[in-house]
């Protein structure tokens, strides 16, 4: 087959079908609606045999701990009577070192089910070293697809991190500069593979993080009798968040606040090579969360199973100085040493926590494992190295791409939020622009509905949005 970019790029949507094993228009209704639920179901799998799965390869069942010391500095620091107790769920147990192992180890075995020879995934991050586990556990082969230097072969030691992590488990890594090549290069290894796409983005893969929300609901019954009043999760693509809460609303906790939290990267553009090295997060931070959660269809698959804007009550950021204190606070307060990712809702649920009473709880969703590229001293010369300012004062001043304030107290440590209907309005604005003029004038009361579902409002509300939109 003629592999020019335009060719394959035509193709894709047959190597996608093929490589997932799922026909995605089966679930298409309407201009703009598609049945989620009907789509997740199609997994094939409930929660319990999910459960099962994960526990056949060590999957799961991660420890609760009840962060003391540092609910005594939130206290210290907040109103008379104020002062949540922190939880944080260790997700750095499971064998791959972060909670990305339970979508793999979902996405792995359904692999194996249907015979692939082998599993592909297109990721910088932890589900690379997730799938790569999975698959040596699973006797598959694997090839893990970085996006990890700039035109100038600079790699961000955080990605470089991972790939020796992925190489550990057996995988083949192929790294590649910042751009559209990542995709090219992932469609055609697919294709000429025959290898299963255990994108981020499947049902299986969202599914897997469903026990996740379980867990935390049983776990913080046993530990306090109650549901969390809160649990802050790190916003990327939003499989993250989806996942928790489809858990926590299947476990009963219903009335679970949902935090969405990333670090504040306003101004740099992810696909730019020029910002490429600017930023110290490779995950977790607005330049996906924004995105994702707006056009969350921008994934590797036809219909993504991350639809953030279906459960978050509040989103939120912080900045990478922020992180960078919370993270060493962790270490230093609590004797636990983990990555930078899950320290992201660590530095928000610090923050939140002052604001809610003492007798409410508040969960940090999720860790990661760290290592030589994640630590703060690599991460921080690095910066440097780039051109970035490190000081030490009001986080506040900091600027992305320019400079990282750590704070000189944890007073100074605060959390911006993001306007929620102006999200939901951009979702609206995406989908309408992603179908023809005369297919918006015709939307039916399902697309309205659909419209509803994903930005948790009503059809009242869309239909308000929609007059705004319209010229």
């Amino acid at each position: 087959m003629n592999n020019n970019y335009l060719d394959l790029m035509e193709r894709k949507n047959e190597i996608m079908k093929k490589s997932v094993g799922i026909d995605y228009s089966l679930f298409e209704s309407g201009s703009i609606a598609f049945d989620f639920e009907e789509m997740m179901k199609k997994v094939g799998y409930s929660l319990d045999e999910i459960r099962e799965i994960q526990e056949e390869t060590g999957v799961g069942n991660t420890p609760m701990y009840e962060l003391r010391n540092l609910t005594s500095l939130a206290r210290s620091l907040a109103p008379a009577g104020k002062g949540a107790r922190i939880f944080l769920k260790d997700e750095a147990s499971n064998p791959s070192g972060s909670f990305k192992a339970r979508r793999a180890a979902t996405a792995v075995y359904h692999a194996k089910k249907l015979g692939f020879k082998g599993v592909i995934a297109a990721t910088s991050g932890n589900y690379g070293a997730a799938v790569a586990s999975q698959a040596a556990m699973r006797s598959l082969n694997c090839i893990i697809v970085q996006e990890c230097y700039d035109s100038e072969g600079k790699g961000q030691p955080e990605i470089i991190e991972k790939a020796r992590k992925c190489e550990a488990f057996g995988a083949e890594v192929v790294q590649l500069s910042v751009g559209p090549e990542l995709f090219y290069t992932f469609l055609k290894l697919l294709e000429e593979t025959g290898y299963f796409n255990a994108s981020l983005y499947t049902p299986f893969g969202i599914a897997g993080v469903e026990t996740l929300g379980y867990e935390l609901s049983r776990q913080m019954i046993d530990l306090t009798g109650e549901n969390p009043d809160a649990v802050v999760i790190t916003n990327a693509g939003g499989g993250n968040l989806t996942g928790t809460a489809r858990g926590l609303i299947k476990a009963g906790a219903d009335k679970t606040e949902i935090i969405a939290a990333s670090v504040n990267l306003k101004g740099l553009h992810m696909a730019s090579d020029r910002d490429f090295n600017k930023k110290s997060f490779t995950t977790g931070h607005t330049g996906f969360g924004i995105p994702f959660t707006t056009v969350p269809d921008r994934s590797d698959v036809p219909r993504s199973a991350a639809r953030p804007l279906r459960y978050m009550d509040r989103y939120i950021t912080v900045n990478q100085g922020e992180v960078f204190y919370m993270t060493e606070a962790l270490a230093q307060l609590e004797g636990l040493e983990r990555g930078p990712a899950g320290n992201i809702s660590l530095a928000a649920a610090f923050v939140i926590s002052q604001s809610m009473d003492k007798d409410q709880t508040i969960i940090v969703q999720e860790t990661e494992y760290t290592g030589a590229g994640k630590h703060i001293q690599p991460q921080l010369s690095f910066a440097r190295n780039n051109g970035i300012e490190i000081s030490l004062g009001n986080p506040k001043e900091e600027v992305p791409g320019k400079s990282i304030v750590l704070p000189s107290h944890p007073s100074l440590i605060k959390v911006q939020d993001l306007d929620l209907d102006k999200l939901r309005k951009s979702l609206i604005k995406h989908s309408l622009e992603a179908i023809n003029t005369e297919n918006q004038k015709k939307l039916t009361d399902k697309d309205i509905q659909f419209l509803a579902d994903e930005t948790k409002s009503s059809t009242k509300t869309v239909k308000e949005f929609i007059k705004d939109i319209e010229p």
